[in-house]
């Protein structure tokens, strides 16, 4: 089932990918639009990393091509990049260094110029604000993720790109982390593509998802639609029956 490609802010379209002569991603396609939450699920080894990556430049595809904004990676990566935020994998900060002391080096790096005054509006808006001046090696696992989500909104971003954000995160950083990304997806106005392989968890997140199996796409679209054509209730029944309906 295809997603409408009207105002798309990320295509991806017939993107290939081989590693030691394999292909792990094939001949994938699809879009997002702006202001939607999207799910880019399926399990372990099922090629979700490796289109992240690919996505934000941090390796390269064979075939295919990825338009940001309506901006082509291969042509110019610095345009269609400069307004996309990411955590691929885990967020990686100096343990020893303070949230605040993080954030100033990662804005002194960044491809634009960042004001002073986003770092603490950045820390304000994951809720981190009072914790500033903690070292980032007191941080539950939910905070080192949120302090990932601050990292990625310095530089005013349109799209966030989350790999797995709620693996390994407790009950209470888990509803922790869907609050804050429905809350910046509904007043900041920030698109956001998740990927994951805990399907339940993205259940009550996710408007739209792409189903993603042994690196093709199983299935593609709008969650509501998807469950009602397929006759089941939850994610991981969807996914289960759009795998058998890819077999028959």
């Amino acid at each position: 089932m295809q997603a409408n490609k009207k105002e798309s802010i990320l295509e991806i379209r017939n993107l290939n990918k081989k590693i030691d002569g394999q292909t792990v991603i094939d001949d994938i396609h699809f879009s997002i639009q702006k202001g939607d939450i999207y799910g880019f699920l399926g399990p372990n080894g099922a090629g979700k990393t490796t289109t992240l990556r690919m996505i934000t430049r941090l390796i390269f595809p064979h075939s295919g091509d990825i338009l940001i904004d309506g901006h082509s990676i291969r042509n110019n990566s610095v345009l269609a990049l400069s307004r996309v935020g990411s955590i691929i994998e885990n967020p990686a900060f100096y343990l020893h260094l303070t949230a605040r002391q993080n954030l100033t080096l990662s804005a002194k790096l960044a491809a634009v110029k960042v004001p002073k005054t986003r770092i603490n509006e950045v820390l304000s808006i994951v809720d981190l604000k009072e914790a500033k001046d903690n070292k980032v090696k007191t941080f539950s696992l939910g905070m080192k993720q949120r302090l990932g989500i601050a990292n990625a909104l310095l530089c005013y971003p349109s799209l966030i790109i989350l790999d797995e954000p709620t693996n390994g995160v407790d009950p209470m950083g888990l509803r922790e982390m869907k609050a804050l990304i429905k809350r910046l997806a509904e007043k900041e106005k920030i698109t956001f593509l998740i990927s994951s392989h805990m399907l339940r968890e993205m259940e009550d997140l996710c408007h739209k998802a792409a189903f993603i199996q042994s690196g093709k796409i199983v299935e593609e679209g709008d969650i509501a639609e998807l469950l009602n054509v397929y006759q089941v209730t939850n994610l991981e029944d969807l996914f289960f029956a759009c795998i058998k309906e890819n077999l028959t």
